[in-house]
């Protein structure tokens, strides 16, 4: 792999990642893969538990401030408004404000899920549900989540 080829593939995958460049950057290192989500993925579960958490709340909350005030990537406002959450009733703003505080209070990151493959109500029942689970449970449910986000993301730029 040439120096070359390496920023090509950083230029081409670095937004993947919420505000995380640096996880293309490391993986970019392992080239080539035979299956680029999965070397991104170990690039992810490589980095240590303090990275971790900076990439799990390098995500905006759902349906939160960066929503209003459009400061949300432009993948994320995307993947938002699939799910509706561009279009909420005050009822369900004030549920997903609600649950945003609670699940921040509870466990110093925000609730994160691949938006793209549920709804408005799938995502308010799993952030209910996941209230229940440990923080070491979150943790590693967030970065399966990414992971999810990125294997669609990556679809995109096939």
């Amino acid at each position: 792999m040439t120096a070359a080829d390496k920023e090509a593939f950083i230029a081409r995958h670095a937004a993947l990642f919420e505000h995380s460049p640096w996880i293309v950057e490391r993986a970019a290192e392992a080239l080539p893969f035979a299956d680029v989500h999965a070397g991104l993925m170990a690039a992810v579960h490589a980095a240590t538990p303090d990275e971790q958490l900076a990439l799990i709340r390098a995500h905006p909350e759902l349906a939160g401030k960066a929503a209003i005030d459009r400061t949300l990537t432009e993948a994320s406002t995307t993947e938002q408004a699939s799910a509706g959450l561009d279009r909420l009733t005050p009822a369900e703003f004030d549920r997903f404000h609600a649950l945003n505080a609670a699940y921040r209070d509870r466990f110093d990151f925000p609730f994160i899920i691949c938006v793209r493959l549920t709804d408005k109500a799938g995502i308010l029942a799993a952030m209910d549900h996941r209230l229940a689970n440990s923080r070491d449970v979150e943790i590693a449910t967030a970065l399966d989540q990414i992971g999810e986000i990125v294997r669609l993301r990556l679809a995109d730029l096939a």
